[in-house]
Protein backbone atom coordinates (compact mmCIF):
# COMPACT_ATOMS: atom_id res chain seq x y z
CA UNK A 1 0.00 0.00 0.00
CA UNK A 2 1.32 3.29 -1.03
CA UNK A 3 1.43 6.12 1.32
CA UNK A 4 -1.43 9.25 -0.01
CA UNK A 5 0.95 12.32 1.52
CA UNK A 6 3.79 10.30 -1.29
CA UNK A 7 1.23 9.94 -3.98
CA UNK A 8 0.34 13.61 -3.59
CA UNK A 9 3.96 15.03 -3.28
CA UNK A 10 4.64 12.81 -6.71
CA UNK A 11 1.79 14.00 -8.57
CA UNK A 12 2.57 17.74 -6.95
CA UNK A 13 6.12 17.18 -8.58
CA UNK A 14 4.59 17.56 -12.03
CA UNK A 15 1.92 20.84 -11.08
CA UNK A 16 4.11 23.53 -9.53
CA UNK A 17 3.32 26.11 -12.36
CA UNK A 18 0.55 28.26 -10.91
CA UNK A 19 -1.19 28.46 -13.90
CA UNK A 20 -0.99 24.50 -14.50
CA UNK A 21 -2.10 24.41 -10.48
CA UNK A 22 -5.03 26.50 -12.05
CA UNK A 23 -6.06 24.89 -15.07
CA UNK A 24 -6.14 21.63 -13.12
CA UNK A 25 -8.53 22.83 -10.11
CA UNK A 26 -10.86 23.72 -13.39
CA UNK A 27 -10.08 20.98 -15.72
CA UNK A 28 -9.58 17.84 -13.35
CA UNK A 29 -13.37 18.01 -12.03
CA UNK A 30 -14.90 18.35 -14.94
CA UNK A 31 -12.94 15.92 -16.61
CA UNK A 32 -14.24 14.10 -13.31
CA UNK A 33 -17.55 15.16 -13.92
CA UNK A 34 -18.16 14.47 -18.09
CA UNK A 35 -16.07 11.01 -18.02
CA UNK A 36 -19.12 10.53 -15.13
CA UNK A 37 -21.57 10.88 -18.00
CA UNK A 38 -20.24 9.40 -20.84
CA UNK A 39 -20.27 6.22 -18.52
CA UNK A 40 -23.53 7.32 -17.55
CA UNK A 41 -24.90 6.76 -21.91
CA UNK A 42 -23.38 3.42 -22.23
CA UNK A 43 -26.17 1.45 -22.54
CA UNK A 44 -25.76 -1.44 -18.69
CA UNK A 45 -25.73 -5.22 -19.53
CA UNK A 46 -29.16 -6.41 -18.49
CA UNK A 47 -27.38 -7.96 -15.39
CA UNK A 48 -26.35 -4.67 -13.97
CA UNK A 49 -30.25 -4.03 -13.03
CA UNK A 50 -30.43 0.05 -12.39
CA UNK A 51 -26.82 -0.44 -11.91
CA UNK A 52 -24.77 2.01 -14.73
CA UNK A 53 -21.15 2.00 -16.05
CA UNK A 54 -20.93 4.66 -13.67
CA UNK A 55 -22.07 3.07 -10.50
CA UNK A 56 -18.94 0.68 -11.53
CA UNK A 57 -16.15 3.08 -11.87
CA UNK A 58 -17.27 5.11 -8.50
CA UNK A 59 -17.21 1.72 -7.21
CA UNK A 60 -13.54 0.64 -8.41
CA UNK A 61 -12.09 4.97 -7.65
CA UNK A 62 -13.39 4.35 -3.76
CA UNK A 63 -11.95 0.35 -3.23
CA UNK A 64 -8.30 2.02 -4.58
CA UNK A 65 -9.58 4.78 -2.35
CA UNK A 66 -10.15 2.69 0.77
CA UNK A 67 -6.47 0.88 0.35
CA UNK A 68 -5.72 4.72 2.54
CA UNK A 69 -8.30 3.88 5.15
CA UNK A 70 -9.22 7.97 5.39
CA UNK A 71 -12.33 8.96 6.16
CA UNK A 72 -11.84 12.18 5.11
CA UNK A 73 -10.57 11.49 1.83
CA UNK A 74 -13.92 9.47 1.05
CA UNK A 75 -15.95 12.11 1.86
CA UNK A 76 -14.00 15.16 -0.25
CA UNK A 77 -14.23 12.57 -3.28
CA UNK A 78 -17.96 12.61 -2.33
CA UNK A 79 -17.94 15.89 -2.59
CA UNK A 80 -16.30 16.13 -5.94
CA UNK A 81 -19.13 13.87 -7.28
CA UNK A 82 -21.92 15.86 -5.94
CA UNK A 83 -22.47 18.50 -9.00
CA UNK A 84 -22.41 15.20 -11.45
CA UNK A 85 -25.27 13.51 -8.90
CA UNK A 86 -27.37 16.63 -9.16
CA UNK A 87 -27.02 17.13 -13.03
CA UNK A 88 -28.03 13.67 -13.69
CA UNK A 89 -30.94 14.02 -11.18
CA UNK A 90 -31.84 16.82 -13.79
CA UNK A 91 -32.12 14.00 -16.45
CA UNK A 92 -30.72 16.62 -19.13
CA UNK A 93 -31.32 15.65 -22.21
CA UNK A 94 -28.18 15.73 -23.98
CA UNK A 95 -26.02 14.23 -21.13
CA UNK A 96 -23.50 12.79 -23.75
CA UNK A 97 -22.99 15.42 -26.28
CA UNK A 98 -22.38 18.19 -23.31
CA UNK A 99 -20.50 15.48 -21.57
CA UNK A 100 -18.39 14.88 -24.99
CA UNK A 101 -18.05 18.66 -25.36
CA UNK A 102 -16.58 18.99 -21.80
CA UNK A 103 -14.23 16.20 -21.64
CA UNK A 104 -12.54 17.11 -24.49
CA UNK A 105 -12.19 20.53 -24.08
CA UNK A 106 -10.84 19.52 -20.41
CA UNK A 107 -8.27 17.03 -21.74
CA UNK A 108 -7.23 20.18 -23.78
CA UNK A 109 -6.46 22.36 -21.06
CA UNK A 110 -5.07 19.58 -19.31
CA UNK A 111 -2.42 19.37 -21.94
CA UNK A 112 -1.87 22.96 -22.25
CA UNK A 113 -1.22 23.13 -18.61
CA UNK A 114 1.28 20.51 -18.77
CA UNK A 115 2.93 22.19 -21.56
CA UNK A 116 3.21 25.63 -20.07
CA UNK A 117 4.49 23.81 -16.85
CA UNK A 118 7.26 21.62 -18.58
CA UNK A 119 6.33 18.06 -17.64
CA UNK A 120 4.60 15.29 -18.68
CA UNK A 121 1.27 14.76 -16.93
CA UNK A 122 1.75 12.42 -13.91
CA UNK A 123 -0.61 9.79 -15.20
CA UNK A 124 2.00 8.16 -18.19
CA UNK A 125 4.29 7.30 -14.97
CA UNK A 126 1.07 5.30 -13.16
CA UNK A 127 -2.07 5.57 -14.76
CA UNK A 128 -3.66 5.41 -11.20
CA UNK A 129 -2.82 9.43 -10.82
CA UNK A 130 -6.09 9.91 -13.16
CA UNK A 131 -7.29 8.83 -9.10
CA UNK A 132 -4.98 11.05 -7.86
CA UNK A 133 -5.49 14.08 -9.70
CA UNK A 134 -9.12 14.76 -7.61
CA UNK A 135 -7.81 14.23 -4.49
CA UNK A 136 -4.70 16.22 -5.34
CA UNK A 137 -7.21 19.10 -5.81
CA UNK A 138 -9.13 18.27 -2.78
CA UNK A 139 -6.56 18.80 -0.93
CA UNK A 140 -5.30 22.14 -2.51
CA UNK A 141 -9.10 23.07 -1.71
CA UNK A 142 -8.89 22.40 1.93
CA UNK A 143 -5.39 23.66 2.78
CA UNK A 144 -6.81 26.67 1.49
CA UNK A 145 -9.51 26.60 4.84
CA UNK A 146 -6.32 25.21 7.22
CA UNK A 147 -7.56 22.05 6.84
CA UNK A 148 -6.24 18.80 4.86
CA UNK A 149 -6.84 14.88 3.96
CA UNK A 150 -3.72 13.85 5.30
Amino acid sequence: MQNLQHLLDQYGESHQNSLNQKIHKICVPLIEWSLLGLLWVIPQPEFFGNLHWTHVFVAFAFIYYAQFRNLKLILASLLLMLPFWIYISLKPAQIFETSLVIFVIAWFGQFYGHKVEGKKPSFFQDIFFLLIGPIWISEALLKKWGRSLT
